[in-house]
């Protein structure tokens, strides 16, 4: 199958998956995690008019910002203090979905001054309280949003979770579905400065049962790019 088969195919899901809890499929966007994988891969997503890729290296994010000058680049993985400076002189950084401490917030936000510029990240929750992974437990959040609310050059736009593979994605629905109450109740929490308006969860194995649940992000790579490059 090639990869436009692939993004057809994908797209379709999307879209029934939406219509089955009655939501409009435009509210969903596809980020294609594009690691380790091949340029020419990229160039045909962009043909067929995708324009959100992810990476989850900040290296790998800049050997190929250049090189792609109409994509809008999202940093999907973990993110080290020392790495924000170059993130921060990337204007088509589009989001950091990985926002998991006071100190990494600060870095962000001292950087993106520096560049003079607002820098867009959501929260990771660990809602799965998995030891193995990284982001804030659900009881953390309120507390941790009331804390990063009046940073000048840091917009928290939403919430991001990782979930662990499993074989039935039905087994992850209680967890896409604690996220949602979690970004519901910050809504109502109405925190200033602080805005819930992207929810990403849901991957390659279990993106149907994320829509179904509220995301307005999927985070897409091996069922749309197929095996890795290299």
């Amino acid at each position: 199958m090639s990869i436009k088969e692939r993004l057809a195919e994908i797209q379709n899901k999307i879209v029934a998956a939406a219509r089955r809890v009655n939501r409009d499929p435009k509210e969903i966007k596809l980020i294609a995690v594009s690691k380790n994988q091949e340029l020419a891969k990229i160039d045909s997503l962009q043909e067929e008019g995708v324009v959100d890729f992810g990476e989850s290296r900040v290296q790998a994010l800049r050997d190929r910002y250049e090189q792609f000058p109409e994509v809008k680049w999202h940093m999907i993985g973990h993110l080290q203090r020392n790495k924000v400076k170059y993130l921060a002189r990337m204007e088509r950084c589009e989001l950091i979905h990985s926002l998991d401490s006071l100190r990494l917030a600060k870095k962000i936000n001292k950087r993106a001054g520096m560049e003079d510029r607002v820098m867009k990240a959501l929260v990771q929750v660990n809602i799965a309280e998995d030891e193995n992974k990284y982001g804030l437990y659900a009881s953390e959040i309120i507390d941790y949003l009331h804390q990063v609310s009046d940073f000048e050059n840091l917009q928290i736009k939403g919430l991001m979770t990782i979930l662990p593979h499993v074989d039935d994605a039905e087994e992850l629905r209680p967890y896409f579905k604690e996220m949602k109450n979690l970004f519901d109740r910050i809504k109502e929490e109405n925190i200033s400065q602080v805005k819930m308006d992207e929810l990403s969860m849901g991957m390659s194995n279990d993106f149907e049962v994320a829509i179904e649940e509220g995301a307005t992000m999927i985070r897409l790579g091996r069922s749309l790019f197929g095996s890795r490059g290299y």
